[in-house]
């Protein structure tokens, strides 16, 4: 399993999103600390992702991907993701 940060979200979101949100700020649900998501620390394996908040440990965001083209965002760590519309 590789240890990243962040920014190998990237390209993931904007497959299943459609916007790379890595530049977003997020608010841990846990511990409250905000940055932006891609300063989270990254678990990556074939079968996807998992972003836990660099301050606290706790899983913030997942990424799971399926051999059928599929794929699976949970946010159950996330209290708040900024959106930002004139990107």
């Amino acid at each position: 399993m590789a240890l990243l940060d962040g920014n190998a979200l990237a390209g993931p979101l904007v497959e299943l999103l459609g916007w790379d949100a890595t530049a977003s700020i997020i608010r841990c649900t846990h511990c409250g600390a905000r940055g932006a998501l891609a300063s989270v620390v990254v678990y990556a394996s074939p079968m996807g992702s998992v972003a836990r908040c660099a301050g606290c440990d706790a899983v913030l965001l997942t990424l799971v991907d399926a051999p059928d083209g599929r794929g699976w965002v949970g946010m159950p760590g996330l209290d708040a993701l900024e959106v930002r519309r004139d990107r």
